[in-house]
């Protein structure tokens, strides 16, 4: 998570090659954290490139040192509270404003799985938290070898809730789900390789993204009704329980995020120490 203010510059960018397109989160300054720039700019191009008839598959990487460092605590820090001048909402209705915020940010992120194209992430740096459920919504993975992989909310005392816990099952056993998700642990690019977070391990992040390019050139080799069909496919086979679970999560924490923990959490974060959860 990152403690910055977002900027106004762009912060996704797009390139194209052929029938190839990247989509590169572009915030490097700030290790591409993600504030309300992100989750306007990423699903608007996601939803260009697969209206795109001449884009057959993505590719899904980041400028900079880091893929992302998950959500920006400044930028959505204010997430349900009322503007400035307004009346203090009641609890129902702050819970009723997180619920559809909750639900907003998760439909960004789906904007990978909904993407009728084929869509790979090429992961390097620090992976966390938002950028798990980034790279948990694309069709596939690959990583650099610099690669650290973390689902931290737990140790941010929240519950992960816009895609990895509904999407990671699908991909790994439950076991390292859990595990993943209950210690909060970074795992480093060949333990993500051995678990099945990700299907290939580069020597760099020049060499993750080149593999990205050329796995997605392959793809865009074949013809683009197929592999548009078997994505639909696919993702129809689990469609139903990632949809409920991502209802579930949103309902629940409506409510939970306003616990005392989380406040102490981000506090900690700010303040450079070790939390003391309480559990209420």
């Amino acid at each position: 998570m990152s403690d910055t203010a977002p900027s106004s510059a762009p912060v996704i960018s797009v390139e194209r090659d052929g029938h190839v397109a990247t989509v590169l989160l572009d915030r490097p300054e700030k290790r591409n954290a993600m504030g309300m720039q992100f989750f306007e700019e990423f699903p608007a191009a996601m939803a260009a490139l697969g209206a795109d008839r001449g884009v057959r598959a993505v590719v899904v990487a980041a400028k900079g040192p880091h893929f992302s460092v998950g959500l920006d605590l400044h930028a959505l820090a204010g997430i349900g509270a009322g503007g400035a001048g307004e009346p203090e909402p009641s609890p129902a209705e702050l819970a009723r404003r997180t619920h559809g915020e909750v639900l907003r940010l998760q439909a960004a992120i789906s904007a990978a799985a909904d993407c009728p194209k084929p869509v790979v992430a090429a992961v390097h740096g620090y992976c966390i938290g938002g950028g798990v459920d980034l790279a948990s919504a694309c069709d596939i993975r690959v990583c650099a070898a610099d690669a650290v992989f973390s689902v931290r909310e737990t140790r941010m005392a929240m519950v992960a809730d816009i895609g990895s816990l509904a999407r990671l099952p699908l991909v790994m056993t439950m076991g390292h789900v859990a595990e993943l998700v209950y210690t909060g642990a970074d795992i480093d690019a060949d333990r993500a390789e051995r678990i099945g977070l990700v299907n290939h391990v580069f020597p760099d992040a020049g060499a993750a993204l080149a593999g990205a390019r050329e796995l997605a050139s392959e793809i865009a080799r074949n013809s683009p009704l197929a592999v548009e069909g078997a994505k639909a496919v696919l993702s129809q086979a689990h469609r139903a329980a990632v949809d409920a679970s991502q209802r579930y999560v949103a309902a629940w924490n409506a409510g939970q995020l306003r616990s005392h923990d989380l406040t102490e959490a981000v506090t900690a974060f700010f303040e450079k120490r070790a939390p003391r959860f309480e559990g209420r």
